[in-house]
């Protein structure tokens, strides 16, 4: 790996998707998902109701398998959900169902993000909580030199697999970024920050952008309106033994 993928001597660094992680993960004490829409803001909102959140990349048959081994509901997709399979991709869907400990969230990006850890010290970060991330990992010791983060924002996909990248992940990331006020950040993390504080009305850009609206036109706009709940979350959920609590 080279010197510039490295970026040494910057204390926050900032990527995009699986593969940026798995790039930035050797190379980082902590590493901070951000799925805004909508893998890590679900996860803020399970978090809050006592629920660990297992990430798992594919809803598949070895989904079920691995949602049975450690007993937990397995979530489907957002048009799957009803009564008898309440829990969803969807943070409304997930404020409406009925309490479970333990569940499994399958997400191709921010699931992979997550699993791409490498030993670094995995938070979950949105909209919702980002100045609490911010806050946590500043505490923490993370952010400098010595103990270097990685802020990767997941992106969305193209229909061909490829990585699209999103203005609302982008605005999350800045947002953390911005919270952990670290003195040596990337030229990237430094231009992820100013993108988010520069944008007067970030709920607005987000109902507008590309994603916001896709979810709009297909009946979710609810899931928009929890994911600019702005700062409306302390939890700061950490991945320890496979979940997030």
């Amino acid at each position: 790996m080279s010197d510039w993928v490295r970026q040494q001597g910057y204390g926050v660094r900032f990527e995009w998707g699986p593969v940026g992680a798995r790039q930035l993960a050797p190379e980082v004490a902590g590493l901070v998902v951000v799925d805004v829409l909508s893998f890590t803001t679900s996860v803020s909102v399970a978090v809050e109701a006592g629920v660990r959140v297992y990430p798992y990349a594919w809803r598949d048959e070895s989904a079920v398998a691995f949602a049975r081994e450690r007993g937990a509901e397995l979530a489907v997709g957002r048009r799957a959900a009803d009564g008898a399979a309440p829990w969803s991709l969807s943070p409304a869907a997930l404020r409406r169902a009925p309490f479970t400990p333990r569940l499994v969230l399958p997400s191709p990006n921010g699931s992979a993000i997550a699993a791409a850890a490498d030993g670094a010290v995995v938070v979950a970060a949105c909209l919702r909580n980002a100045t609490a991330v911010g806050r946590w990992l500043a505490e923490h010791g993370f952010g400098t030199v010595e103990r270097p983060v990685g802020v990767v924002a997941a992106g969305e996909r193209w229909p061909d697999g490829s990585l699209r990248p999103a203005l609302e992940d982008l605005l999350g990331a800045g947002a953390v970024i911005a919270a952990l006020d670290a003195g040596t950040p990337s030229p990237e993390a430094a231009a992820a920050r100013a993108c988010y504080e520069q944008t007067a009305d970030v709920a607005g850009a987000v109902a507008g952008c590309a994603s916001g609206v896709e979810l709009v036109s297909g009946g979710f706009a609810e899931d928009v309106v929890i994911a600019t709940e702005l700062d409306t979350s302390v939890v700061v959920p950490r991945l320890v033994g496979g979940a997030f609590g």
